[in-house]
């Protein structure tokens, strides 16, 4: 006979979670009635393969996958109903400019591919898909702006998918950072919430009644223009000709795809709540000494941080003056941070690592600060082997946590409410 505790597990959705990191998504999807029954975390870079490492520590190694996903047979993956993945974005990363990014031929772009492969050959298809990537992926590359994100989102309306998106910038929804990510949200055709978008207006849901729209409420945007358009149909004509001769692409932050046809529109948040600045996370007394600036780097890091003009020279030899404004130093204790980047880590001074002022002096943000501007618990990354500075790089790479708590919680709200509209009809 089985317990409360079976029962209760599958109730659950289950969910498959793609380039875990150390488990951003996880943290925030089970606290809404989600389950993780199946994991993948390679990072081909490195030897050590530092961020399974933890997050094997934090939810065990069973059903844990520590290979290249590329190479993961498809049946080897579990059915579910959920695929989530902050899917590599090294390739439209803000670290590099756009016309240096190889977009999806990149050599981790091409990952997305993976997701394609997964999705295409499984015959149970997980009904619902939750994706994470940077927001330079709406205008990538630089010569066709939105090339890439045409192609995936033809290629998941191909597979069977509606598709919503829109790019958060956490802040605005009272959390510590300044993070501005783009999430997608795919769902399977023969689903409720399918037929949803189908029938109601593509405006409607995006500012009102859709999962992102009531997880994070926007302006009221009726008065505003939606823009339409129709993709081709061949993914390689989109590779070939999509959006050659525009400078702007024509995804805006928030948008419908859906057969092939784009509703897309501009939306600003609508928050009045509680919001969490930087100095409400900081550590304080509890702080090192190795964290604190030595005085004779102090004009280094003044400098780095300082409005400049400088010469450069291009790849053929033309010299050009390169400028950059001063930025606010010390970081504002009064704000969300400003984003938290890879290289965040290591006593080196630099233009874009934190500064913060304390009683004791100028200091650089700890690991547990880190942890807790992208909202996970306190020592989350900590364990014998791993740096500070690899526990900073992996806050680079994670994402806002608070953010999936809020889409997942929403999520399993629409599919709760679209599995009673089904019970009451087959009742009747």
């Amino acid at each position: 006979m089985s317990n409360s505790n079976d029962t209760l597990n599958q109730n659950k959705l289950k969910v498959v979670e793609l380039f875990a990191g150390v488990g951003g998504f996880r943290l925030g999807l089970e606290k809404n009635n989600f389950d993780v029954i199946w994991s993948n975390q390679w990072e081909p870079s490195t030897k050590t393969q530092h961020a399974s490492m933890v997050y094997e520590a934090r939810f065990g190694k069973n059903n844990h996958s520590n290979s290249d996903i590329s190479t993961v047979p498809t049946d080897k993956i579990p059915d579910h109903d959920l695929l989530v993945g902050g899917f590599p974005c090294q390739d439209y990363s803000v670290a590099t400019t756009l016309h240096n990014s190889n977009g999806l031929n990149g050599k981790k772009g091409v990952l997305w591919w993976s997701i394609h492969r997964i999705l295409k050959e499984k015959q149970n298809k997980p009904k619902y898909l939750l994706l994470e990537n940077v927001d330079r992926l709406l205008k990538s590359p630089a010569k066709q702006r939105g090339r890439d994100f045409a192609i995936m989102l033809q290629s998941l309306n191909q597979l069977g998918y509606v598709v919503e998106w829109r790019v958060v910038n956490a802040a605005e929804y009272g959390m510590p950072q300044r993070r501005k990510r783009i999430f997608i949200i795919g769902y399977l055709k023969n689903t409720k919430l399918f037929s949803d978008i189908e029938e109601n207006s593509k405006l409607e849901w995006i500012s009102k009644i859709g999962t992102i729209a009531k997880a994070l409420p926007v302006k009221d945007t009726n008065a505003l223009f939606i823009n339409e358009f129709k993709l081709p149909d061949s993914l390689l004509e989109i590779t070939d000709n999509f959006n050659v001769e525009s400078k702007s692409s024509p995804f805006e932050n928030t948008g419908i795809a859906l057969d092939g046809t784009i509703s897309t529109i501009k939306t600003e948040a609508n928050y009045t709540g509680n919001k969490i600045v930087l100095g409400d996370i900081l550590q304080n007394g509890e702080v090192t000494q190795d964290f604190f600036i030595d005085e004779i780097d102090k004009p280094k890091w003044e400098y780095l941080k300082g409005a400049k003009t400088i010469d450069r020279k291009s790849p053929d030899g033309f010299v050009y003056k390169y400028s950059e404004g001063g930025m606010i130093y010390p970081d504002s204790l009064n704000n969300a941070s400003r984003t938290i980047i890879t290289g965040e880590g290591g006593k080196s001074p630099s233009r874009f690592k934190h500064v913060v002022e304390s009683d004791r002096g100028l200091r650089r943000l700890t690991p547990i600060e880190l942890e807790r501007l992208n909202m996970f618990p306190d020592n989350h990354t900590k364990l014998e082997g791993i740096s500070d500075t690899k526990r900073a790089f992996f806050m680079g790479n994670a994402l806002v946590v608070g953010v999936i708590e809020k889409l997942s919680k929403e999520l399993n709200a629409q599919i709760n409410s679209a599995k009673k509209f089904i019970n009451k009809i087959e009742d009747m």
